[in-house]
Order: C-alpha cells, then sequence, then structure tokens
C-alpha cells in the first residue's frame, strides 16, 4: 500500500477509501509473522476498528490525520496498552496515552502497535532486546539501528506512514540512516515527553520517522505544542525560525575530523551528499568540529549515565536480572560518579556550549554522516560497546548542544544499504530544516 500522507488523505477525501478498509487491508498485508522483531504488541484488528470507527462521518477536513496509519515505540504510552521499555519485567498499563500520542490521535490518527527498541532506550543498535534483534529493512542480516529499531522499521517495511520514536543520543537518526527513511528529532521541549519512560530525562525527544519531509511536517503539526505537565517542556520563542533560503552556508567537519570506521564507500557517499547540497545553492565550509566531538564523549563517558540510572533506579535496584545484560553494564556505570563528577562535567559542557556557538557565526547548519558504518547483527553482538560508540560519534552530542536535526537518505552503498547525512542547526530551526531537507530529497 501506497501509505504516504497525502496519498491517503486524497482517497479518504474522493471516497475511495474509510479508515475501517485501510486498517481491514494493513492487518492482513502485516500478517502475523513477524520475522524482523518489529512489534512487541500490535493491536488486534477490533482494537483497530475501534479507532476507525470513532472516525467515520466525521469531517476529514478537521482532522489533519484522518486515518493515518501510525507505530508506536514501546516506552511511549499508549492508552489500555502495556508498555515496556523493551522490559517485559517492568512493564505497566498506563490509563492514558501520552501527551503526544493523544495530540496525534485526536488530529485522525491510528495507532498500529507498540514496537521494539533497545530496552530502555539505551543504545543504537537495535539488538539489546529480550523481544529479539530488530532486523534491518533492506538486509536482515544487518542491525536495524536504535534505539528506536521497531519503530522505523515499520515505516520501511510498509507497515505504517509514521512513526514515533524517542531521541537522546541518535536514536531517532541511526534507524533512519539504516533503513532509507527520514529522522526527525525536534528541538528539546517542542514534542511533549510526558508519558515517556525516560533514559535522560534532560536530553529526551519524542521523535518521527517518515518517507518523506513533507509527512514529517504535517505530523509535527500536529503532535507540537506547550504541555504544563512536562517540566521540560518549552514554547517556541517568537522569531526565532530561521529562513534557509535559496542560498546558504554549511558546516562540514575537518577531513581528520571524519570518521568511517574502515567502510570503503560511505566516504564517497559523503562527497557525493556535500555535492548535492551544493546544487540547491549551499555554500560548504570547513568547521572546526572538535567542540561537538568532545560533547559527544560526556553523554557515555561521563556522569549522564547517572541520569539513565535515575529514571529506572528502583526496579534496577530490585530487579537487575531482568535488565539486558549490555544495558545491565551501560546503566550500571553510573556508580562510577558522585555529585562532584557531576558539577565537573557540567563545567566542561559549559565550556564546549560556548565554542559550539561561535561555530553558528560561520554557518547556518551543520552536515555530517548520520553514521559513518553500518554492522551486522553478528558483529554487534561480538562486540555490543564499541559498535555502539562508533555509531554514536556524529549523534551523542546534538541534544547536549540543544540543537535540532533531521536526518535524510542521500545514497546506496553496492549491497544496497542505506546511507544517509544529519542536518543540524540550533534550537527551534525544526521547519527551516525540514525544508532544507526536502529540497534535499527532491535532488535527483
Amino acid at each position: 500500500m501506497n501509505l504516504q500522507i497525502s496519498h491517503l488523505r486524497n482517497l479518504y477525501l474522493s471516497g475511495a477509501l474509510t479508515p475501517t478498509n485501510l486498517v481491514k487491508q494493513l492487518d492482513a498485508e502485516i500478517g502475523t509473522e513477524d520475522t524482523h522483531h518489529i512489534w512487541i504488541r500490535r493491536l488486534r484488528l477490533e482494537e483497530l476498528l475501534d479507532y476507525a470507527k470513532a472516525l467515520e462521518g466525521k469531517d476529514i477536513a478537521s482532522f489533519p490525520l484522518y486515518g493515518i496509519p501510525f507505530a508506536i515505540k514501546d516506552n511511549i504510552d499508549l492508552v489500555d496498552i502495556p508498555t515496556t521499555a523493551g522490559c517485559p519485567e517492568y512493564a505497566y498499563t498506563p490509563t492514558k496515552s501520552a501527551s503526544v500520542v493523544q495530540k496525534l490521535i485526536d488530529a485522525g490518527a491510528i495507532p498500529i502497535g507498540k514496537t521494539n527498541l533497545d530496552q530502555f532506550a539505551t543504545g543504537l543498535v537495535g539488538t539489546r532486546s529480550p523481544y529479539g534483534a530488530c532486523k534491518n529493512s533492506i538486509n536482515p542480516e544487518y542491525i536495524s539501528g536504535g534505539s528506536s529499531a521497531g519503530s522505523a522499521v515499520a515505516v520501511a517495511l510498509g507497515m505504517t506512514s509514521f512513526s514515533l520514536g524517542t531521541d537522546t543520543a541518535g536514536s531517532g537518526r541511526i534507524p533512519a540512516a539504516f533503513n532509507n527513511l527520514i529522522g526527525y528529532k525536534p528541538s528539546l521541549g517542542l514534542l511533549s515527553t510526558s508519558g515517556v519512560v525516560p533514559a535522560c530525562r534532560t536530553l529526551d525527544c519524542v521523535s518521527i520517522f517518515s518517507n518523506s519531509p513533507d509527512d514529517a511536517a504535517v505530523v509535527l503539526q500536529s503532535a507540537q505544542g506547550f504541555d504544563i505537565e512536562d517540566a521540560y517542556s518549552r514554547q517556541i520563542p517568537v522569531n526565532v525560525m530561521p529562513n534557509l533560503g535559496p542560498n546558504f552556508t554549511f558546516g562540514v567537519p575537518r577531513p581528520e575530523q571524519l570518521a568511517f570506521f574502515d567502510n570503503p564507500e560511505t566516504p564517497i557517499l559523503f562527497k557525493q551528499a556535500i555535492e548535492n547540497l551544493e546544487k540547491i545553492g549551499g555554500k560548504a565550509i570547513e568547521i572546526d568540529f572538535s567542540p561537538f566531538l568532545e560533547t559527544a564523549q560526556l553523554l557515555y563517558e561521563g556522569p549522564w549515565v547517572a541520569e539513565r540510572y535515575a529514571a529506572i533506579r528502583e526496579f534496577f535496584d530490585s530487579r537487575p536480572e531482568a535488565i539486558f545484560p549490555v544495558t545491565r553494564q551501560i546503566i550500571g556505570n553510573a556508580n562510577k560518579f558522585n555529585a562532584a563528577d557531576t558539577y565537573t562535567a557540567f563545567y566542561k559542557l559549559k565550556s564546549l556550549q560556548r565554542k559550539a556557538e561561535m561555530v553558528w557565526n560561520e554557518v547556518d547548519v551543520i552536515i555530517t554522516p548520520t553514521a559513518g558504518t553500518i554492522y551486522t547483527i553478528a558483529e554487534v553482538e561480538e562486540n555490543p560497546i564499541q559498535t555502539n560508540t562508533n555509531l554514536g560519534y556524529y549523534t551523542n552530542f546534538m541534544n547536549l548542544l540543544d540543537l535540532t536535526a533531521v536526518a535524510v537518505p542521500t545514497g546506496f552503498q553496492s549491497n544496497s544499504l542505506g546511507f544517509g547525512i544529519t542536518l543540524c542547526a540550533p534550537a527551534f530551526s525544526d521547519e527551516a530544516l525540514l525544508n532544507l531537507a526536502n529540497r534535499l530529497s527532491l535532488q535527483p
């Protein structure tokens, strides 16, 4: 099925499709087998029909996401459906949906199910789950990327029009690159995290996967909004959205600051992406990327890992055996840090933030590979920590520096696996970045 939002909307408006027909067709096409380990809990047909029938007979024009199917990462609440965060022993059944999920349902979207993830959203690989390693949509021997693994693969395999993930260290961007999708990581606080199991609460974002920047922009319009119940929710400041017009400047890390981890093809694909940006009016400017790389190292090598422990402290202490071994090892590192270490790290972060700010005097946007390479599931299982670290090279700094980002597919390797770049800019550049991503996506 063609699940592009504009296509489905035209079918609904013409009367050629109803939400009931859509969910019946989707349910049959998805079937009962889950060879890619996408779903933790897919809604049953009768549950889907409840959502579909609630829309029928209503004014389609009043619902911007009327009958649009979407998937939800299983650390985000959907009313009456268990939330596991990738850990069955942790599961609870929420009595209301997360704020962002409710906004989407109110706009007419239909939830299809809850998706697999790296447990407690800790990982960029998609393999750290007792529900099975989520498999890449193009080649199942390779990782899907994580932690929003199933959310990406559900969209890539045509099971939903879009999906929700979360992004703390790259979880909404890495899976997009590996499955040939748009991965939009909003500005911190733009989408509410009420009803989301925290990873690092001060850094968490709800992210969006889609097949096009336009679809992500449509979803954003319904999903965003200040939430008084979320202490980290932020109002959009007046007149801060930049306008990336026909001519813009984009920063590229110095050659010695780029890392492709022995992949012979991705450097060439990155060079081609730069050339495509130049074709649509961009001017490349070499920048010193070191403040961004130093910031990235803080996320897992510094005390922010203790924030992951704080999020599940009671469960971690009482049920350590229930936690996936690699996840337990990572979060267990929290006991290496004390309060003084935390303040020292905050001082360092503040200094790095000041250095990084200077770059924005030179460029409008920074581009990097979303990931320098990709690994097979077997390679990750053999060396789970280092492979994950390599994948975070271009992503781990983003939320610590209060940036917004869009991962965009820009090519394929000879083995048919996708490659993409990430566009990033200061907070509240969301609309401008999605517009730029759309221009790049339309480039032949």
